[in-house]
This record gives C-alpha cells, structure tokens and sequence, in this order.
C-alpha cells in the first residue's frame, strides 16, 4: 500500500505563487509517473472530472498541459518520492482542489494508480 500526503496551496491574489508537494510513503516498490490534476471547474453544467497539469516521469521529462505552459514547473525526488509543483503567474481560473498521484508497480504486475487527497488553490481576483 502507497500513501501520498499532499501539502501547500492556500489563497492568493492574481499574479502570486504557490507550491505544491506530495510525498509517498508505504510499501513502494518502483514508482513510474508523478504528477498532478485538477477538478474541472463546474460552469454550470456537469464536472468533467479531473484534468491532467503536469506529469513527470521518473526520468525527469516531463508534460504539461497547455494551461500549465510557461507558468507551472514539476519537478520531482525519486529518493524521497516526491512531487512538486511550483505555480506562478496565478490566475482566478485556477482556482480548484488539485490532486497529486504517482503510478506504482510491484514487480511485473499492472502498475496502479495512488492519488494524494486533494488540496485546495484558490486565487482571487
């Protein structure tokens, strides 16, 4: 069993910063991809579930939604199994519980996916 315990975001104003870790603990055997999503935001009509913001594999690349281009930077510790992301230039479409998750495989077994709890980012406009 893997754990990921997120921790960062918060409140900010339009234009700031913030960062987001997420460490995993537990039995881990190798760990493939990191990364983050986000709740769509609901405009009313029915969430679309989450959307991807970056991933990095365990290599070091990396992808980025087009959102998150040029104002969002992962990086990430294959010793202690950790993420994080570094948000700059906010914007109130930000705003959203965002979600960290690292794919994990035992051996030769299917990898399986571990999410992080989910952290709120809220910028204000």
């Amino acid at each position: 069993q893997v754990q990921l315990v997120e921790s960062g975001g918060g409140t900010v104003q339009a234009g700031g910063s913030l960062a987001l870790s997420c460490t995993a603990s537990g039995s881990i055997y190798e760990i493939s991809n990191m990364g983050y999503y986000r709740q769509a935001p609901d405009n009313g009509r029915q969430l679309v579930g989450r959307q991807l913001v970056a991933r990095i594999n365990r290599d070091g690349s990396t992808h980025y939604a087009d959102s998150a281009k040029g104002r969002f930077t992962i990086s990430r510790d294959n010793i202690q199994n950790k993420v994080d992301l570094q948000m700059t230039s906010l914007k109130p479409e930000d705003t959203t519980v965002y979600y960290c998750y690292a794919d994990h495989r035992v051996g030769r077994n299917p990898e399986y996916r571990y999410w992080g709890q989910g952290i709120q980012v809220t910028v204000s406009s």
